[in-house]
């Protein structure tokens, strides 16, 4: 068995979260545009950044079965 991170249960609700706040900002950027859109975009980005801090923390497709 793979060695989990200690707080895993943690960076998974994280991981679930952050998942979830993705798909509602790319929704809720088809609706506006200008500088709320790149605002959303800079979240997802920045978003997607922690998503895969928390990836490289557990063992490959961990998080497959989540999405």
């Amino acid at each position: 068995m793979t060695e989990l991170p200690e707080n895993f249960p943690e960076f998974s609700i994280m991981y679930k979260t952050l998942s979830n706040q993705i798909k509602r900002l790319e929704k809720s950027k088809e609706k506006v545009q200008g500088d709320e859109r790149e605002k959303i975009e800079l979240k997802i980005k920045n978003y997607q950044l922690e998503i895969t801090k928390i990836k490289n923390m557990f063992p490959d497709n961990f998080f497959e079965d989540l999405n």
